[in-house]
């Protein structure tokens, strides 16, 4: 097949999908909205910036949680009028590639723009957009531009990919016909089982990773406040958070709780270094407000870890709780630190967890498996 994605091109989730279909030996495009390498053969690739995605510098590190706010509602409110403005380079590069399907990777905005790039042109490519977990819950509803080019993106696909069932349903109230086509999968294809697995022996040791990094959608300030409340009845906890080395408000908030003993930050890293990191800790925790199914949680999952997450729809999809993982407010401290608390005390529920876990993972999240499915939905919408 001859496909163009559309997708943030530094984003490891799009690149672990993409880099499939490259080596499956389909004829593969990329139009990314970030200037990015791949480390991996495509046909071609072709910067195509919307929503000042021009402005942020590769490799700066992120900022504090209130600034990553400010970005993320500037962008809402700003970002859909420059989507105009970029139609006509894509609108070429579709053109001239004349594809068998076009891969939006989310909604905002990259399946906003291939549905402008696609209005009133004539052309055979079935379009296909990705939900990634907040773009219904949190950026949909931001703005009234960001409502409509929602709706827009929506009429327009004639099919959408979603990581959890919940975002079908957002997908019809959101104007996606009834008659479309859907596929759930993970977001990033699924998880490489060769990378993430569990340890050949239980860690003894009572390591608690966060690995959602800094994001304006994580309570990471409430994760970090849990950590004293944690450490008043286990002071031989300790706290991994990943791609948060060097950034001031995580350094903030530790010298604030006077934590600095219990707590490291990481770098970010590669995926076969994140395995190694899973495996090494007890539990994992996602303390986020808007998510689909994060993948990190699932590669968490797989190494073995007890997951604790935010008791989100999405999530329910995937966790049960008190039986393979718990399910906590997000906003309040207390409730994570107790959850961290009791799956450090409940071995046997650990154990448990980590079997049922396990069995979840092989029936619905392994990577080959999954990217076989959408090699078929991709195949059956050519048609």
């Amino acid at each position: 097949m001859k496909i163009l994605f559309v997708a943030d091109g530094r984003s490891p989730i799009s690149q672990n999908w993409i880099r499939y279909f490259a080596e499956r030996g389909d004829d593969v495009y990329l139009a990314s909205t970030f200037a990015c390498e791949l480390d991996f053969s495509i046909k071609r690739l072709e910067f195509t910036p919307v929503a000042f995605s021009t402005v942020k510098k590769r490799g700066s590190t992120p900022g504090s949680g209130s600034t990553l706010g400010l970005r993320t509602r500037l962008r809402q409110w700003i970002g859909p009028l420059t989507i105009s403005l970029s139609t006509r380079k894509l609108k070429a590069f579709i053109r001239e590639v004349q594809p068998d399907i076009i891969h939006a990777m989310r909604i905002p905005y990259e399946g906003m723009l291939t549905a402008s790039a696609l209005a009133g042109m004539k052309s055979e490519a079935r379009f296909i957009v990705s939900v990634w977990g907040n773009d219904f819950t949190l950026h949909a509803p931001s703005t009234l531009l960001m409502s409509h080019y929602t709706r827009k993106t929506m009429k327009a696909v004639h099919a959408l990919h979603a990581d959890c069932e919940r975002d079908i349903r957002l997908a019809r109230a959101w104007g996606l016909g009834v008659d479309q086509p859907t596929l759930v999968t993970p977001g990033n294809g699924g998880i490489r089982i060769e990378v993430f697995y569990p340890p050949r022996e239980p860690v003894k040791n009572p390591v608690i990773i966060n690995p959602r990094g800094l994001r304006a959608y994580v309570k990471n300030e409430t994760f970090f406040k849990a950590i004293p409340l944690v450490l008043e009845k286990r002071s031989d906890a300790r706290f991994v958070c990943s791609s948060m080395q060097g950034v001031s408000q995580a350094l903030q908030w530790i010298k604030e709780l006077e934590i600095d003993h219990a707590v490291r930050l990481d770098p970010p890293l590669s995926h076969f270094q994140m395995g190694d990191v899973f495996r090494a800790a007890q539990i994992v925790v996602s303390p986020s407000i808007h998510d689909g199914t994060p993948n990190s949680l699932l590669e968490g999952m797989a190494c073995g870890c007890f997951p604790i997450a935010g008791d989100l729809e999405s999530i329910r999809e995937w966790i049960t709780h008190g039986q393979n993982g718990f399910l906590v407010d997000p906003n309040n401290p207390q409730s994570i630190a107790d959850a961290i608390l009791t799956a450090l005390e409940r071995e046997d529920l650990r154990r448990e967890a980590a079997g049922l876990n396990a069995k979840i993972i092989s029936a619905r999240g392994e990577y080959t498996q999954n990217m076989k499915l959408v090699g078929e939905f991709y195949e059956k919408l050519k048609r």
